[in-house]
């Protein structure tokens, strides 16, 4: 508003630019964050018009006139803008606080230790603001040994979400109850397809849940049972003067998503792979394998993978979203989970060693 107040005391006395005040309370509606900014803004302008108009001399013109009008005018849609800015603002942080404690209750935070082996865990939701989609994760630890699932839910929003949640609620139940992993995927497939049936989901013509399980015991036999998922990978620790090499944990047989096959008929096969310590498996979903850069190549992560694993899970998994992030180059355009699980038996004389510490 100085600005004007300047232009018009030096320019020429025939020439006022009066009507550029208008603009001062339309400004104050953009930067403001305070609804009655605009309205006082506004009152200042039009007390500057005022003084403008008696130094030009044209208090009786109608260009005073719509000038006084017009500043009224729009500080009054400020006013309304900023109100409505406001309560959208307020509305969307609710929904995201929402979100995020809706992701905590579902997608629990992974410790750093489970049982025999040191967890991480990345999730990134595709849905702007939110922060939770249809990927889904978890690890626990068992008497039968650590076990962990990434699954991913075919299609988005809330329905997706739904159905993860009927996914994690029975693996959480069933990785305890179950000794065999493949009766944990025929209860999974169970509870998935009575939650189909109980949860209507309009104008979805077929919903399944892919998703790969894995259990390791503390003398490194890691089982492993996919339902049409992506191969896990695994990374051997590193050996000096020898290349790291990942290797694809593909199954001879194919089988099918949960949710394609009657649960009755849900016999997945189970791959045992040994593990030495420092061996790492990285359990992902497509949403990292399928991200694509602008010439519309898929992201290499076997071919990556090597390079990036160096450092703690947490680290790797860092630093392995940030390269798919730098691939695309721009945000993921669909749900990315990754789970890393790195093989670290505790030494037997470990527990024995804390309970004394805590003893004293």
């Amino acid at each position: 508003m100085f600005l004007v107040l300047a232009l018009d005391y030096f320019s020429d006395s025939r020439v006022t630019v009066e009507p550029a005040l208008t603009a001062v309370p339309a400004l104050a509606a953009v930067v403001s964050r305070h609804t009655w900014y605009p309205l006082f803004i506004g009152s200042v302008a039009e007390l500057g018009a005022f003084l403008m108009a008696a130094y030009n001399d044209v208090l009786g013109e109608s260009v005073h006139t719509a000038t006084v009008l017009a500043i009224g005018l729009v500080a009054a849609i400020g006013w309304v803008s900023a109100t409505l800015r406001l309560r959208q603002e307020r509305a969307l942080a609710e929904a995201q606080l929402v979100a995020e404690i809706a992701r905590r209750v579902l997608l629990r935070s992974v410790p750093d230790r489970v049982g025999s082996v040191r967890a991480a865990v990345h999730y990134a939701a595709a849905a702007q603001h939110a922060s939770i989609g249809g990927d889904l994760y978890e690890v626990v630890n068992t008497r039968h040994g650590v076990r962990a699932v990434v699954g991913d839910v075919r299609g988005k929003g809330l329905n997706a979400v739904e159905t993860a949640a009927a996914v994690l609620g029975a693996f959480r139940e069933a990785a305890h109850q179950e000794p065999a992993l493949e009766k944990v995927a025929r209860w999974l497939a169970v509870s998935l397809d009575r939650a189909l049936h109980e949860n209507d989901h309009p104008g979805v013509e077929e919903e399944f849940v892919t998703l790969v399980l894995i259990g390791v015991c503390p003398d490194g036999t890691a089982e492993i049972v996919n339902c049409g998922h992506p191969a896990p990978l695994l990374v051997p620790s590193a050996e000096p003067g020898r290349p790291t090499t990942v290797r694809a944990l593909e199954l001879r047989e194919t089988v099918p998503p949960l949710g394609v096959l009657d649960p009755a008929d849900v016999r997945p096969p189970v791959q045992r792979v040994t593990v030495r310590p420092g061996d790492r498996v990285l359990l992902y979903t497509d949403g990292v394998i399928e991200a694509r850069d602008h010439r519309g190549a898929f992201y290499p992560l076997a071919e990556r993978l090597p390079e990036l694993a160096v450092g703690g899970p947490v680290e790797v998994l860092r630093r392995l979203h940030d390269d798919v992030v730098r691939h695309v180059g721009h945000k993921l355009g669909d749900d990315a989970a990754m789970l890393l699980l790195q093989y670290e038996p505790m030494a037997p004389h470990l527990p024995q060693q804390q309970a004394l510490t805590a003893h004293h």
